[in-house]
């Protein structure tokens, strides 16, 4: 896979890490939360069929309300996703990182109507297709992003690792280094662990080398660092 991450400030300073949902994974949530809709809409005609008139005046408040506010409704839950970008595992949030706000919620979606044009939502497309950030029309306008949610894999526990004497002198801010890796273990994916103990595998022995034996190395050494000998 191509690495389309793109890196953001909070207002608080912390660095984030965004991956912005490519035009695959927006499509198919798309499909999924129109068919949610027609099915919703399906069910009410065939409800008001039988209530007459007041029944067919709810159904066409529905089919408005469906059309509109079904995006922003599920957007502003704490999961900022409607259920089909739930399914595929994206959720909307501000260009902060931020969960997305009403304003930016309600914007986004009535600019869903410069997105289709000239039809099938050729404008949309285009523009997500030659920005990296995958933006529509809407999302440039409301500053928001549609991103893959983050879903930390179970990595190794430093607590199982056996304590493993440093090759190499190290200074203070070399074991506070260390330190700080094994204590990110939990937050981190297998993958980017790796790629981290990597940098620090000359403390192991391991220079040059990476890979899950390194990793616990480096961490054994994190260990003996905290004391446990």
């Amino acid at each position: 896979m191509l690495d389309t991450a793109i890196a953001v400030e909070t207002p608080e300073g912390i660095l984030l890490e965004l991956r912005p949902a490519g035009l695959n994974a927006r499509f198919c949530a798309f499909l999924l939360d129109w068919a949610i809709r027609l099915a919703v809409m399906y069910a009410a005609a065939f409800i008001a069929a039988f209530i007459g008139g007041i029944g067919m005046a709810f159904w066409i408040i529905l089919i408005f309300a469906l059309e509109w506010f079904y995006p922003v409704v599920f957007e502003l839950t704490q999961s900022g996703a409607t259920p089909g970008k739930r399914v595929f595992g994206l959720k909307v949030v501000m260009d902060s990182g931020l969960p997305i706000t009403p304003a930016a919620s309600v914007a986004r979606n009535l600019l869903r109507v410069a997105d289709f044009l000239p039809f099938a939502f050729g404008f949309g497309i285009v523009n997500m297709l030659v920005r990296r950030d995958c933006k529509r029309l809407g999302d440039l306008a409301a500053a928001t992003v549609v991103v893959y949610e983050s879903r930390v894999e179970t990595t190794l526990a430093p607590i199982e690792v056996a304590p493993i004497a440093p090759t190499m002198p190290l200074a203070p801010e070399e074991q506070a280094a260390i330190i700080a890796l094994a204590a990110r273990v939990p937050t981190l994916t297998t993958e980017r662990l790796d790629e981290l103990a990597a940098l620090a595998a000359a403390v192991s022995g391991d220079r040059g080398r990476t890979g899950p034996h390194v990793t616990r190395r480096v961490l054994g050494v994190a260990q003996w660092v905290l004391g446990h000998r």
